[in-house]
């Protein structure tokens, strides 16, 4: 069924509000969005793009063009029109337009590169939304990938299969494969052999000319040949030339001994013997400057049945460089090399550090490495042997080699988070540049000693992490780039850097980032003046329009990298310190209907650089109210994304309280006073809408709401998508609180929804928990008084917070009557109205309460079932269930127990790939179902055949219902249906 929102172009109620907020804009920056775009796109380039690919595919509004123009880099490039192709064809057809017409473009899928390769002000080609999906052969022997799936949704389907990829770029969690091939990325486990070069075994591409060609299909050399002449021969005449020399043959491979991204890789025409092969290979690490990777086959590798992780703590650099080469040879899968000085902080940051980290030596090198075996033992003989190794180089604290899944998590969290650590610190209004280098491992320690000098010697941070098995080592940059003063600081260094690099110790400028614009004006100092001559004609043969990658991998402007940075205006302290690094994008429920976190972010910021009330802002506004603000699911997912853990879902709520009404926030303060006879006429609303659907099916339903939303408002309307919940019981079981273990709290979305309409009798929900708690030895007890009260979600979402903080008051003083201060745990059956008293009420209490309050434990059905279940007796178990562990569950850090209870529930526990918020939001995505049909459609994908479907939350079951026509329900249904 179609489904309607709101349009977006026309003006909004509540902008007003918005201007409230948005107005107090500093003085317009150099870099803001061009005044005369308030109308988006040039019509002309809007309509030739909507010729070739249909209205829906082309974006061109103001706020689609500054949505796209920002990617990790340090760099914001604005692009004239953004598309969506669909099919290899339809790139085919605007990489022609832009050939004939003389524009650039550039293909961007997750938009995690540091380089700026992923930007351009021409055409930018979004290959995300459409171009998602593998295939695993060979029982996981390869993959079959689409360039815009994510790594780590790729790597979690060949895990089923004992199997991974490669490359393990720290972006896995956004970077898609199509960059990562793209970008010929590493990571901490990647040695030569995995990388995804070695690993790549066919590809389908797109010429700049337009030709396709699957580099598997028999007749591919000949297509190839056929079709790009000129190409293939120049290819071949390349390969003769270096052949021919034996010196820039040993060049070439003495370059590729160790990582190396700076300019094309050049080693392709040593290792290709055909114009094919030798193109294949260039594609990797070209960075879409040489044709668009519409396609790849990547050959995968096992993973180890068993993991160690451990921590080395060294006097200085040259002991931690001498102890990496023998755990190297030991078979480490990982050697991470960071200064101790970073771990004394994460002592007294993280839960669970090891307290002695506060002891280290300021001045030592701490090593992190990670082993692979069959087994445990296995895992405890490479411990002794690494002890062996270490014990002459004097470790400052035990060395301990842990197979515990809590440590190993820790370690990984402490070295992502050392990035992190360094880019919140930079100065405000500073830009953060990431880099890395490769020296060569056995001069190692010396490079870093002078790398760190030589960011101290220039006003940087001197802290150098990174792979030390491989000799790739980063740093971040962070300077005022929006002054004359902070371009001329990075500039200094950049030329020192390659000067170190290059002359002293034949490194490699870029090691794994990519070339990308920040370093290709020194390509020619890497590579000399011959072998970037043959870059050149590789890109002139592949590209002769110079539509691709303009300015990337290579320029004819030196100062191309001093030119067109990111001036992130001061917009909101809750988003200041986005570095627009795009780890949100994969986990946000609107991701594919309006607009991400990072987008939210550069449109703010966009309009923080505009002068207020231009039309420009106006147009932003208006279409943000909806595209930002009313499609935004608030449910903090995007916060435990971001490596710095910015909330955008709060600046959202903010916004929504600007642009509440006097009117709405006194109408909300009086629901929340009166939530007993408001729950009452909910309840008895679902009671007549099942007896219609009963009756007449759900199709009058969606016409009715479908006009009303239309007449009234798609914000206070809710749309009827599918089949709705019957209601509730009208009474609540009865409960004792004589010998009972714990206070029952019934949330009131559970005192108003009851069982999914396709399930034929059976307990409901708060008779089940009533049920199985007593057939555990653990009964509840459930007050009298629980009528007219409320977690305050349903308020504090839409931006009442004086209702929010009224409810949570009453709500609070209740608990600890009913809990006895305390004395016994309070089970609420709704995981997010559970997570709302845990850890947003407290700070909205009065001093006093919130005191008393902090003796309440509260606990979600999850966390309860998981404790009843040990004393239980399951006696029938399920072939299979399917599994989604909603937001509030997973923040709360119940997935564990969620995963537990299933699995002695069921012999199989499916759990669906790229499974992330739902996007129901309470009644968000009951207002807006394009938001929840957007949020589970890879989900959908990947939901399995199973018996039964559960969650933990009553609005989420009915969004994953609506949106997969499955009967999601509480897994505490399933636990006292098994357990009779």
């Amino acid at each position: 069924m179609e489904v309607d929102t709101q349009s977006a172009s026309a003006p909004q109620p509540g902008r007003r509000g918005l201007h409230r907020v948005i107005d107090a804009s500093c003085a317009p920056a150099e870099d803001r969005l061009d005044p005369s775009l308030a109308g988006g796109s040039h019509p002309d380039l809007r309509r030739a793009m909507e010729a070739l690919l249909g209205e829906e595919q082309v974006h061109a509004r103001a706020s689609d063009l500054v949505r796209h123009a920002s990617d990790a880099s340090p760099y914001r490039l604005v692009p004239q029109v953004v598309v969506s192709p669909r099919t290899a064809e339809q790139v085919a057809a605007v990489l022609r337009h832009c050939a004939e017409h003389g524009l650039n473009a550039t293909f961007r899928a997750g938009g995690t590169s540091l380089s700026g390769q992923s930007q351009c002000d021409g055409v930018l080609v979004d290959v995300r939304r459409h171009w998602s999906g593998m295939v695993v052969e060979e029982d996981g022997q390869t993959l079959r990938a689409r360039p815009g799936t994510v790594l780590e949704h790729a790597n979690a389907v060949l895990a089923r299969h004992g199997r991974r990829l490669g490359p393990d770029p720290a972006s896995a969690r956004a970077a898609c494969l199509g960059g990562v091939v793209a970008n010929n990325a590493a990571g901490m486990r990647c040695r030569m052999e995995r990388s995804a070069y070695a690993t790549l075994r066919s590809a389908t591409f797109v010429t700049a000319s337009g030709t396709i060609i699957d580099t598997a299909a028999p007749d591919a050399e000949e297509r190839f040949a056929s079709a790009e002449p000129a190409l293939a021969q120049g290819l071949m005449e390349l390969r003769r030339e270096v052949l021919e020399d034996p010196q820039l043959t040993d060049f070439l491979r003495r370059k590729y001994s160790i990582r190396n991204t700076t300019g094309y890789t050049m080693r392709a025409l040593l290792d290709g013997s055909t114009p094919l092969e030798i193109f294949r290979r260039l594609l990797v690490g070209s960075e879409g400057t040489l044709a668009f990777i519409a396609e790849v086959v990547m050959d995968t590798l096992p993973i180890p049945p068993v993991l160690g992780l451990g921590w080395v703590h060294l006097p200085d650099a040259a002991s931690a460089v001498e102890l990496v080469t023998q755990v190297r040879e030991l078979g480490a899968e990982a050697v991470e090399m960071m200064m101790s000085s970073s771990l004394v902080s994460a002592a007294s940051r993280l839960p669970g550090a090891p307290a002695d980290w506060a002891t280290l030596p300021p001045d030592g090198v701490s090593l992190l490495v990670e082993f692979g075996g069959q087994d445990e033992a296995e895992i405890e003989a490479l411990q002794e042997q690494m002890r062996r190794c270490a014990a002459p180089l004097s470790p400052l604290l035990p060395v301990i080699l842990s197979t515990d899944p809590a440590v190993m998590a820790l370690g990984w969290r402490v070295r992502s988070g050392l990035a992190s650590d360094m880019a919140l610190n930079k100065p405000v209004g500073a830009v953060n540049v990431n880099e890395d280098v490769c020296f060569p491992t056995d001069r190692l320690a010396e490079g870093v000693r002078d790398l760190s000098a030589l960011l101290t010697h220039h006003g940087f941070n001197p802290q150098v992490v990174g792979h030390a098995a491989y000799g790739n080592m980063h740093f971040t940059l962070a300077t005022h780039l929006a002054t004359p003063e902070g371009r001329q600081q990075y500039s200094d260094f950049m030329e020192a850097f390659a000067t170190l690099v290059v002359d002293k110790y034949q490194g490699s400028l870029k090691a794994e980032h990519g070339t990308g614009i920040n370093m290709a004006p020194f390509v020619e100092r890497e590579w000399g003046e011959r072998v970037t001559g043959m870059m050149w004609r590789i890109k002139q043969l592949a590209d002769p329009h110079g539509v691709l990658g303009r300015d990337v991998m290579l320029t004819k402007d030196p100062q191309v990298h001093l030119k067109r940075f990111k001036q992130d205006p001061l917009a909101d302290p809750v988003i200041d310190g986005c570095v627009e690094c795009g780890f949100c994008e994969p986990v946000c429920p609107s991701r594919n209907v309006t607009t991400t976190p990072r987008q939210r972010i550069a449109l703010r910021r966009e309009m923080a650089r505009q002068e207020p009330d231009s039309p420009l802002t106006r147009a932003l506004l208006d279409e943000y109210r909806y595209e930002a603000v009313e499609t935004c699911a608030v449910d903090s997912s995007c916060a435990e994304a971001c490596p710095y853990g910015i909330d955008t879902g709060a600046m959202m709520k903010s916004l929504r309280v600007a642009q509440a009404s006097p009117t709405s926030q006194r109408t909300a303060s009086w629901m929340s006073d009166h939530w007993g006879p408001v729950s009452a006429v909910a309840r008895a609303a679902v009671t007549a809408a099942d007896l219609v659907q009963q009756r007449v099916g759900t199709e009058p339903l969606a016409l009715v709401t479908g006009a009303l939303r239309r007449v009234a408002s798609a914000d206070l309307v809710p749309s009827v998508a599918g089949p709705m919940p019957r209601p509730a019981a009208r009474k609540l079981p009865r409960t004792a609180s004589q010998e009972a273990c714990a206070v029952y709290f019934p949330a009131c979305v559970n005192r108003i929804f009851g069982r999914d309409p396709g399930v034929q009798g059976g307990l409901g929900l708060s008779e089940a928990l009533v049920s199985v708690s007593a057939r555990a030895g653990r009964p509840v007890w459930i007050p009298d008084d629980v009528d007219g009260l409320c977690c305050g979600t349903p308020f504090g979402s839409k931006g009442y917070p004086d209702a929010r903080d009224a409810m949570y008051v009453r709500m609070a003083r209740a608990l600890l009557a009913w809990s006895e201060e305390g004395r016994l745990p309070v089970v609420i059956d709704a995981s997010s109205c559970a997570q709302a008293l845990i850890q947003e009420l407290p700070s909205h209490l009065p001093a006093d309460l919130a005191e008393r309050f902090a003796a309440v434990q509260v606990m979600d059905p999850t966390r309860w079932a998981a404790e009843l279940l040990p004393t239980l007796e399951v006696s029938r178990r399920l072939d299979q269930v399917t599994v989604h562990t909603g937001c509030s569950a997973r923040q709360l850090g119940q997935a564990a127990d969620m995963l537990r209870i299933c699995e002695a529930l069921a012999r199989t526990v499916h759990v669906p790939i790229a499974q992330a918020c739902c996007g129901t939001a309470g009644d968000r995505g009951l207002l807006h179902p394009e938001l929840v049909a957007s949020a589970t459609e890879q989900e959908l994908a990947d939901l399995g055949d199973s018996q039964a479907y559960v969650s933990s939350n009553r609005t989420c079951e009915m969004g994953l219902r609506q949106a997969t026509g499955k009967p999601f329900e509480s897994v505490v249904l399933l636990l006292e249906e098994l357990t009779r």
